[in-house]
């Protein structure tokens, strides 16, 4: 397969392309985005490159709030990850996110753009509290896989990898990406769109990690059920989102400069 020569990248999606977990709101934050323009700008040193994603959004709001805007400005190529935060609400339907994905990845490609996108790891191995969501997890991936074929998307296969659910790989919430996730996921879509030098390395194990300790484990699950999930659970109790007043970091085409700084390896 020959190497597209990109010049516009956009990026639509939710708090993993915004770049949750990778950098903070008061130093700036990076993410899988950011990460995969820079690659892309190594190729192409003239990429132009906006950030539409904002964290908390459905596939619903992805699209109803980013599609009109990413047309416009007309990326040859472009992300769309979203559907986790659907899976999260009771009242979840694959077959809806699906109808919001097809809508998405048809506008995007019908005008020409190259479009990417993701399947999602096993949150059960990274949040055992999520168990009973597995059914869902596995209905998301399936409509993802479909829908993208139906469209013509690439799809940056992470279901049932092993390195996608050691630790190192996820913030301390447990539900966005670590820097060195973010790098990871960056690094697969680059292979996936067959950017120069891009390979399966993003896909190897990590070193082994030593067991942790019994009481190191309770405390370290003490701190994230008072830090994260009932927070978490209370927004979703009172329909708050983290996303709420919101905007894109990045809504207009810019040069990548040095926007995502140095690799995470």
């Amino acid at each position: 397969m020959s190497t597209p020569g990109f010049s516009r990248y956009v990026a639509l999606g939710d708090s993993q392309s915004e770049g949750v977990g990778d950098g903070d709101d008061s130093t700036g934050l990076i993410g899988l985005a950011d990460r995969l323009a820079a690659r892309m700008a190594v190729a192409a040193p003239g990429l132009l490159y906006a950030n539409l994603a904002v964290r908390g959004k459905l596939a619903g709001q992805v699209r109803a709030d980013q599609l009109d805007a990413a047309l416009a400005l007309r990326p040859d190529v472009a992300t769309v990850i979203a559907g986790v935060n659907d899976m999260l609400r009771p009242s979840f339907d694959a077959d809806v996110v699906g109808e919001h994905l097809a809508a998405m990845f048809a506008a995007l490609t019908g005008q020409g753009a190259v479009v990417a996108t993701v399947t999602f790891p096993d949150l059960t191995a990274v949040m055992p509290v999520t168990r009973p969501l597995g059914g869902r997890l596995a209905a998301l991936n399936g409509v993802v896989r479909a829908v993208a074929a139906d469209h013509g998307v690439l799809v940056a296969d992470f279901d049932h990898l092993p390195v996608v659910t050691d630790p190192r790989m996820w913030s301390w919430d447990r539900l966005h990406c670590s820097p060195l996730g973010h790098q990871r996921i960056a690094d697969a879509l680059a292979q996936t769109l067959s950017l120069p030098g891009a390979d399966g390395s993003w896909a190897e194990p990590l070193p082994p990690l030593p067991t942790p300790g019994i009481l190191a484990t309770g405390v370290t699950e003490v701190r994230w059920a008072s830090g994260f999930l009932g927070p978490w659970l209370l927004r979703r109790l009172t329909g708050k989102s983290s996303g709420d007043g919101r905007v894109a970091k990045r809504p207009q085409l810019l040069p990548v400069g040095s926007v995502a700084g140095s690799p995470v390896t």
